[in-house]
């Protein structure tokens, strides 16, 4: 398989800094350019916003900041700077991009990563002072435009995330590789530390297929249905749909999943059932009694969320139904990242947008789809990314041997905890929603 990072070169590391090859990280290599005056404004603004926040920041070689006390005895997460200067410098150039570069070129470490993030992401509308919100915009990027997903964007975008190694995946994956929250049956306590927390790999995949086997239910996924799925992953579902005795076509924009999912459905002893296509969404033609797609909205960007509900109405057969597992976050937010070039659209997920439930609801009502079902799973995706973490941290040292340095592995890292955090902080949500078509049967589009 194809592994996007070439060797590296990387420069003479300094105390708590990861080594940094500047052609491959030019982003984090070296602190961006700031003027004294924002990077003092950045450092008013963090203290300020640290001082106010449950956490403990401790500078290297000097005492730990006392924390805004709880009221109780609960061990608050303590961030430790290892180069300041650094750190506040590149809050002041590119604000939270600037916050996640610099956990990338190892300038800051906490005791407990999702900790802290959590707290950050419990507060995140609350950092900077209420005055000062209308300067944002002298912090903030604007999306690239390269990165809007028309038809050659989505694929360079997909790409970009998916196509890095099927062996990475499949290093923290379970062996189904499915890249989606999980449903489980208990919930595991998340009050564990990390280590020993690695549940066995047999307790995730059947929590993997709880999650598949609801969204096939939801669908009406049985003998003879024809199921149509957008967004391949690696073939999990597609197999176990056709396993069930549905004929399924199954649609990628990633040429690594294309490969490994069509030799997975083989394997099973499905392919003459399922038929795993390079294709985007908005190429599909047909008609099918169900259209599963599992978050896949995600990367299809705000402009094309009408494009995306359209097809999906379009493909759906008279009597048949949608079932679509979405990541959502608040409305008021959603706003303001469809706005804003982050640290997750910038190194992990290019033209990504999470929606909003409203805005699920304002576009699937236009397309002339109807919700039956509406049923969130946000507790199961932070035990889902907390199992993900662990077994990324656990095989170090195979992610290294596949070719990917010590930045790549810190940013991986800090994706997979910033994301946890968002779901346990209640940033972030994961819904399994039903739609058939609208009594009308027709389409506003």
């Amino acid at each position: 398989m194809t592994l996007s990072l070439p060797p590296a070169a990387p420069r003479a590391a300094r105390p708590g800094v990861v080594p940094v090859d500047p052609d491959r990280w030019p982003g984090v290599a070296r602190p961006p350019r700031a003027s004294a005056a924002r990077t003092a404004v950045a450092r008013l603004l963090v203290e300020s916003a640290f001082a106010r926040l449950p956490l403990r920041i401790r500078t290297d070689g000097r005492p730990t900041v006392p924390a805004r006390r709880t009221g109780d005895d609960v061990p608050l997460p303590t961030l430790t700077l290892h180069d300041p200067a650094a750190f506040h410098r590149r809050i002041g150039a590119d604000g939270l991009i600037g916050f996640g570069e610099s956990y990338m070129a190892g300038e800051w470490d906490a005791d407990d990563l999702v900790a802290v993030l959590t707290v950050l992401a419990r507060h995140v509308d609350d950092l900077v002072p209420a005055p000062l919100r209308r300067f944002r915009g002298a912090w903030v990027r604007r999306r690239p435009r390269a990165d809007r997903n028309t038809p050659d964007g989505s694929r360079a975008n997909i790409r970009r995330h998916y196509d890095l190694s099927n062996e990475l995946f499949a290093l923290f994956l379970d062996p189904g590789l499915s890249y989606s929250s999980a449903v489980f049956d208990p919930l595991p306590d998340a009050s564990g530390t990390l280590a020993g927390a690695i549940l066995p790999d047999e307790v995730l995949t059947a929590a993997q297929h709880r999650k598949i086997d609801l969204l096939l239910d939801l669908a009406g996924t049985g003998p003879g249905t024809e199921l149509l799925e957008i967004g391949t992953g690696w073939g999990e579902l597609a197999i176990r749909a056709a396993a069930r005795g549905a004929r399924v076509r199954t649609v990628t924009l990633s040429e690594e999943q294309l490969a490994l999912a069509r030799h997975r459905v083989a394997l099973a002893g499905f392919a003459d059932r399922v038929t795993v296509e390079l294709l985007d969404y908005r190429q599909i033609r047909g008609r099918y009694d169900a259209v599963v797609s599992v978050e896949m909205i995600e990367a299809v960007g705000a402009d094309f969320w009408p494009d995306y509900f359209t097809a999906l109405r379009r493909l759906l057969a008279p009597g048949g139904r949608v079932a679509l597992q979405a990541i959502t976050m608040p409305h008021e937010r959603m706003l303001a990242t469809a706005r804003t070039h982050t640290w997750i659209s910038k190194y992990v997920f290019p033209g990504g947008l999470i929606p909003s439930p409203e805005a699920i609801a304002r576009e699937s009502a236009a397309a002339g789809l109807r919700t039956v079902h509406d049923r969130g799973y946000g507790d199961h995706y932070a035990e889902t990314l907390r199992q993900w973490r662990a077994r990324f941290l656990r095989e170090e040292a195979a992610v290294a041997a596949l070719g990917f340095d010590g930045v790549f592995r810190r940013m991986w890292e800090f994706y997979l905890a910033w994301s946890e955090a968002g779901f346990r902080s209640g940033y972030l949500d994961v819904r399994q929603i039903g739609f058939t078509a609208g009594e009308d049967g027709g389409t506003a589009r």
